[in-house]
């Protein structure tokens, strides 16, 4: 039996992924479900309980460490609305470098180190209406040194024959940051972000599903780094993110193939490349889903290279020296620099029952300047590794 692309579309706890990253408009645009159908109430609650552990790495030196435990639920209410609501803790120990990457910089004082709590939360209430949906979210998130609150508002709708769905939303975030808790000199700092986006939805053919999605996102207040040295940003950030992905029925395996690709560009002068694609396969009562990711991106225009000696190693003395020098804007923060980075992943959920869905992931991260689209990225970045594992839960009744 040949089955829609869009059944293949696992619901997506966007509320939950919109308290990981605030003000999430940009966010869910990139994870929203790829579905094109009338928008009707849930009939059934959903529980979802998931836990993940996060680690990084540069030259063989352990930096980062997270835990974090996650719930989400969603319920019908009276048939036409529904509610959804997330929480996230997590624990974050560690130590950051003091410039660039070079383990060098990350040594003789120069290594800070790191530990802190987060908690976060959101709600989310859609009003279903004949081929329409209104939904509007609030979202909070608190972390000793920063805090964030974000609203949200969305509206979607399908035309008769439920082929195409466009969409339209608006999120706006207001954060706060002071280290003063941690003996830093920052105090009562702010940034506020306004999003912008639209998007569409298409049926292409039986086995064919497509989306666009364009995001505006306005943000002024302070961007510098309060732990770093020589961390001067501009107070504006504005960008453009354009969104594309394609969901693809392969009725020979009984699979889907899903593909995506993101653009970002801002005002200070990042752009980046994402492409990704991912195979479902169906096995019984297990679903496989392998997956790889490339991402690419230039440097930010007042982002500054380190100094390297003769031998190409990392110049501390030199490296302070040029930053002193420089007047204006400048910043060594290494995800301002230019570099390309690989993620492979693997996630399998198991079907108890219909109603009960077990699943863990593991995504497995490298980032180098080697990896950089085009040629190579900025010089005196050691190659970065990261790995996520995440298990969890599913209950519907």
């Amino acid at each position: 039996m040949n089955k829609s692309p869009s059944s293949f579309a696992r619901p997506a706890s966007s509320v939950l992924l919109a308290s990981l990253v605030l003000p999430g408009l940009a966010a869910l645009a990139a994870f929203a479900p790829l579905t094109a159908s009338a928008e009707t109430a849930p009939e059934q609650t959903t529980v979802s309980v998931k836990y993940g552990n996060y680690s990084d790495s540069q030259a063989n030196w352990d930096r980062v460490k997270v835990n974090a435990a996650q719930v989400y639920v969603q319920a019908p209410i009276a048939g036409e609305w529904s509610i959804e609501a997330s929480g996230v803790a997590d624990n974050v120990s560690g130590a950051t470098p003091y410039a660039h990457t070079q383990k060098s910089g990350a040594s003789g004082g120069g290594k800070v180190g790191m530990s802190d709590e987060r908690h976060a939360g959101d709600v989310k209430i859609t009003r279903y209406l004949p081929r329409a949906a209104v939904s509007a979210s609030l979202a909070y998130s608190t972390e000793h040194d920063y805090q964030s609150t974000a609203v949200g508002l969305d509206a979607r709708w399908s035309t008769d024959d439920n082929n195409r769905t466009w969409t339209l939303g608006y999120g706006a975030a207001h954060d706060t940051i002071d280290n003063s808790y941690s003996g830093g000199s920052i105090t009562g700092k702010h940034k506020n972000t306004q999003e912008f986006m639209g998007g569409v939805t298409q049926v292409l053919t039986p086995t064919d599903i497509a989306q666009f999605n364009l995001t505006r996102s306005l943000g002024s207040g302070y961007y510098d780094d309060p732990y770093k040295n020589y961390d001067s940003r501009p107070d504006q950030r504005k960008a453009w993110i354009g969104m594309a992905r394609w969901n693809h029925y392969v009725g020979a395996f009984d699979a889907s193939i899903r593909t995506s690709y993101r653009h970002y560009s801002d005002s200070f002068g990042v752009a980046s490349h994402t492409a990704g694609v991912e195979w479902v396969q169906p096995v019984g009562r297990w679903t496989l889903t392998p997956g790889v990711r490339y991402y690419s991106q230039s440097a930010a225009n007042f982002y500054f290279d380190p100094v390297l000696n003769a031998q190409g190693q990392y110049d501390a003395l030199g490296t302070l020296l040029r930053a002193t020098s420089l007047s204006g804007n400048k910043s060594a923060d290494q995800r301002l620099a230019a570099f390309g980075a690989v993620t492979l992943s693997m996630k399998a959920s198991y079907a108890f029952t219909p109603s009960l869905v077990a699943d863990v992931k593991y995504e497995r991260y490298r980032q180098s300047a080697a990896l950089h689209l085009g040629g190579a990225g900025s010089p005196g970045l050691d190659a970065f590794k990261a790995s996520f594992m995440q298990v969890g839960l599913s209950y519907r009744f």
